[in-house]
């Protein structure tokens, strides 16, 4: 089942990829031959019934490190995404999936498509289960570098982040203890 669902995911996230090239002003394939969906990771999460959710963080607000993030979340719900200054809830639809743009997109995007925040908050009823497939490349060791799409430049829009390997940017991710965006070490 994990093998079929995975092999879905991929293809939606092709296509996802396409539209977004496209809104872009870009040639359809061009995140996908960027190698913006050249790696997919699965997680599922597990979070118990809490009795005080008010005493616990679950999951801190945080931002996704890869290029995209398809969420399938449970009818439970939990999940809150920043938005105008605020913590808004997204209750879960049947049949929907939540889509996050990452990191990653936003650096190669140079702003134009920007990462969202989000949390998890606990549930004090029943446990919530999740599925995040975070589209990103191969964590294995590579020099291929990523910077802002240079068709989406220009003299009034010059690049606002420096290039950067993958394996660097998520090893600076990983050491925001805050779980912030790593957007700003990589700022010019």
């Amino acid at each position: 089942m994990l093998v079929e669902y995975s092999e879905e995911v991929m293809q939606l996230g092709n296509s996802l990829f396409e539209l977004l090239s496209e809104a872009l002003g870009l040639n359809p394939n061009h995140l996908n031959d960027m190698g913006c969906a050249d790696g997919l990771a699965i997680l599922g999460h597990f979070s118990p019934a809490c009795p005080q959710p008010e005493l616990t963080m679950s999951n801190s607000e945080h931002t996704d490190s890869g290029f995209l993030t398809i969420l399938l979340q449970d009818q439970l719900g939990g999940l809150q995404v920043f938005y105008q200054n605020q913590w808004v809830d997204i209750p879960p639809t049947p049949g929907a999936l939540v889509v996050n743009i990452g990191d990653l997109l936003q650096l190669v995007t140079n702003d134009k498509l920007k990462s969202s925040k989000h949390r998890v908050l606990a549930n004090r009823a029943s446990p919530r289960v999740s599925v995040a497939c975070l589209f990103s490349t191969k964590r294995q060791p590579s020099t291929k570098v990523f910077k802002p799409i240079k068709e989406l430049l220009s003299e009034y829009d010059p690049p606002k982040y420096r290039e950067t390997t993958v394996r660097e940017f998520v090893e600076h991710y990983t050491k925001c203890l805050d779980r912030t965006s790593a957007l700003l070490h990589f700022k010019l």
